[in-house]
């Protein structure tokens, strides 16, 4: 059973918009909180972390830094994942990983918010903040089904609904709440939460140790869900499907994992990137039939010449289809 004493893990994520929500929180807290706070937010790869701790170090006084792999944890400190790194949390320290992206995304907020939710039980408190699309959601779960307790900004207020929204559908939170009150929410669960003995499902066991490893092998995950018809658009392999309640997402052997919502919108730029490359190729045939064609009627071999002009202008109209609905999945 758990010391109701000890430190909490409070873990957040964000997206779009998600830095401003979370810098105005982090400047409401105390400085002794006992609880350390791991964030997660969407950045590019070219993103420089320091920049982002700045920011987020002006706004409070807990002591903000990057995340460090295999460094202990500290209550009232606040860990910012390094961009194009996963972050994820054991019982005493951090982890930092290179692993395939997990909804698109690296760091991914369900990496650390499962890896909380297996290590920390029920002294888990996850957060997510203004952002698009979904990631989160599956974290979220696995949080709330480990006993922890699960808060979102109030879509209303985000700049972004998107997560929000989504774990909203999806799960029942124990706060909605706008960031002026998001603080008072966070001190409550903190000071009053009754100790209990949580049974972690064996699935989220299972899954949390594979995002710990970049790869696994395909029997690891098969034991996790159901094979499906699938392909997986970053690596090709296939894909199983996890189910959890009802939310469900898609994972490879290799360790890309996708929501349906997400797995959609890969598939949708997958397919849209190969037909570009069918046209480059196709609008470079064309011009070599181009060539030939003038180079057969500067030798007046006519025949010759007229066979390949009508070749690239085939060839032309077919091009001129496949940009027609290469223009139509765009504008979907």
């Amino acid at each position: 059973m758990s010391d109701i004493r000890s430190p909490f893990i409070i873990v957040i994520g964000g997206s779009a918009g998600g830095l401003n929500a979370i810098t105005e929180l982090v400047s409401q807290l105390p400085d002794k909180l006992n609880a350390a706070i791991f964030i997660v937010l969407h950045l590019s790869k070219a993103a420089i972390g320091n920049v982002l701790v700045a920011k987020i170090q002006k706004k409070t006084s807990l002591s903000c830094v990057l995340a460090e792999h295999q460094k202990p944890i500290e209550t009232d400190h606040i860990y910012v994942a390094p961009p194009d790194v996963h972050l994820l949390v054991k019982e005493i320290e951090m982890i930092l990983g290179h692993g395939p992206a997990e909804n698109r995304f690296r760091p991914s907020i369900d990496v650390l918010f499962r890896s909380a939710a297996i290590s920390h039980k029920e002294k888990v408190i996850g957060i997510i903040m203004s952002g698009l699309l979904n990631d989160g959601t599956m974290g979220m779960n696995a949080i709330k089904k480990c006993g922890g307790y699960c808060i979102v900004q109030d879509p209303n207020e985000a700049e972004y609904s998107d997560m929000p929204l989504a774990v909203l559908e999806n799960i029942e939170v124990d706060r909605s709440t706008s960031l002026k009150n998001m603080p008072a929410a966070i001190l409550d669960i903190i000071n009053n939460a009754a100790a209990t003995q949580i049974s972690v499902p064996e699935n989220m066991v299972a899954e949390s140790r594979l995002s710990e490893r970049s790869a696994t092998t395909v029997e690891g995950v098969g034991r996790l869900g159901e094979r499906t018809l699938y392909s997986c658009p970053d690596c090709g392999g296939g894909l199983w499907q996890i189910q959890s309640g009802k939310i469900k997402h898609y994972r490879c052997h290799i360790g890309h994992v996708f929501s349906e919502s997400d797995l959609l919108i890969k598939q949708s730029e997958e397919m849209e990137n190969t037909l570009w490359v069918a046209v480059r190729m196709m609008e470079e045939r064309k011009l070599l039939l181009n060539k030939l064609a003038a180079e057969h009627r500067d030798r007046e071999l006519y025949q010759l010449n007229s066979e390949y002009n009508k070749r690239a202008n085939d060839l032309d109209w077919h091009i001129g289809k496949l940009k027609e609905l290469l223009f139509a999945i765009g504008t979907d």
